[in-house]
C-alpha cells in the first residue's frame, strides 16, 4: 500500500489525469463555492447535492480553493473552509469525479505536512486528487506566518521538491530549509504518483514549470490570446520534457445566460453568454491546446443548479 509512486506519469497513472486530461481533449470542472454570490461571503448551501449533481452530468473535477484568511479587499474567500478538510468531506460524498486544488499556497505551508495531506486525501479517495499549487498573491497571509514575501519563489521551488522526494522514495534522506528526515517516512504514499501542476507562474520560469510539474493551470485570457499562450506551453514541453504529454487548464468565470443565443460580453476574468457563446469559446480552446476549463459561477445571476443544469445537457456532450 505505501510502496513509492512510479516516477514518471502518464496519462493511466492517475485517475484525477485520466479524467481531466488528454492530448486533443477538452474537459469541463466546476470550482467550490458552487454558486453566485455578492461580496465576499458564499453561503456554502447545498454543496454536497450540487458536487453529486456535476459528477452525475459529467463534469471532470472538483476545484478547491487554499484561502487561509479573509482579507476584505481581496473580495474572496474561496470556499470558506480549510481545502484539506473539505477535500475529505467532499471526496466521501462522491465516487469518481476528479477532487483538483487550485491552489494549495506551498510557501505558507511546510512542505511535510503538504505531502502527508495530498496522499491521504488521494489514498482515501481512491485515486482522485490533482495537486495544483501556488506560490501565493496575497499579501496579508505572509506577515501572518512569518514569511517572507519576497523569498516565496524559492520557497515554491522547495516544496516541491520536498514534496515530490518524500512521495516518492521510502525512508531516503531529505534535507531542506524545513528541515531534516532521516530514519523516517512520511505514509501515506498517494495511490499512484500524485499529478502535480502549477498555477499561474507562481514566481518560476516557464522553463522550470514545463520541466518540473506535471501540467500548467492559469488564467483566463481572449479567445486568440490564450491560444497563443496554450501552443507556447506545448512547444515549452516538447523543448524541456521531450515525450511528455503536461496539460495545459486554465479558469473561467462564467455568468450563463438563459437565453442561448446571447453572445458574449465580459465580466470579471471572463463573460456573460448563453450556452452557445460557451460552447463556441471552449471548442475554440480545445482546438488551441487546452485540455481543461475550470469554471466559477460566483458571478452569475442564475441558479447553480440552473447553469449545472444546461452546460452538463448541452455543452459537455458536445465536448466528447
Amino acid at each position: 500500500m505505501f510502496a513509492p509512486a512510479p516516477d514518471t506519469l502518464g496519462p493511466h497513472d492517475s485517475l484525477a489525469f485520466e479524467r481531466m486530461f488528454a492530448p486533443r481533449r477538452l474537459t469541463l470542472g466546476v470550482f467550490f463555492p458552487i454558486e453566485a454570490f455578492l461580496g465576499d461571503r458564499p453561503t456554502m448551501s447545498d454543496q454536497v447535492g450540487l458536487a453529486r449533481r456535476a459528477e452525475t452530468l459529467g463534469y471532470a473535477a472538483l476545484w478547491f480553493r487554499d484561502v487561509p484568511l479573509r482579507d476584505p479587499t481581496f473580495g474572496d474567500v474561496g470556499q470558506v473552509f480549510d481545502p484539506w478538510v473539505y477535500l475529505g468531506y467532499i471526496a466521501a460524498q462522491t465516487e469518481r469525479i476528479a477532487l483538483a486544488t487550485g491552489a494549495i499556497v506551498l510557501p505558507l505551508r511546510h512542505p511535510l505536512h503538504t505531502a502527508k495531506a495530498a496522499a491521504s486525501v488521494d489514498q482515501l479517495s481512491g485515486g482522485r486528487l490533482l495537486l495544483g499549487v501556488a506560490s501565493g498573491d496575497r499579501p496579508v497571509e505572509f506577515p501572518a506566518f512569518g514569511v517572507d514575501i519576497e523569498a516565496r519563489g524559492s520557497a515554491f521551488r522547495e516544496n516541491v521538491r520536498v514534496i515530490r522526494q518524500v512521495l516518492e522514495s521510502s525512508f531516503e534522506h531529505v534535507s531542506s530549509p524545513y528541515g531534516v528526515v532521516a530514519g523516517a517516512d512520511v505514509i501515506p504514499k498517494p495511490v499512484r504518483r500524485l499529478p502535480l501542476l502549477v498555477t499561474g507562474s507562481s514566481r518560476q520560469s516557464p522553463e522550470w514549470i514545463a520541466e518540473f510539474s506535471d501540467g500548467w493551470i492559469t488564467y483566463p485570457r481572449g479567445a486568440v490570446f490564450q491560444s497563443r499562450v496554450a501552443r507556447e506551453w506545448h512547444e515549452a514541453v516538447r523543448r524541456h520534457a521531450p515525450g511528455a504529454f503536461k496539460p495545459f487548464a486554465q479558469s473561467l468565470y462564467v455568468d450563463l445566460s438563459a437565453d442561448p443565443d446571447e453572445r458574449p460580453t465580459p465580466i470579471h476574468l471572463g463573460f456573460r453568454a448563453g450556452w452557445k457563446g460557451l460552447l463556441e469559446y471552449v471548442l475554440g480552446l480545445r482546438h488551441a491546446g487546452v485540455n481543461h476549463v475550470a469554471l466559477n459561477l460566483k458571478y452569475g445571476r442564475r441558479c447553480a443548479h440552473d447553469v449545472l443544469e444546461e452546460i452538463g445537457r448541452e455543452v459537455i456532450p458536445r465536448l466528447e
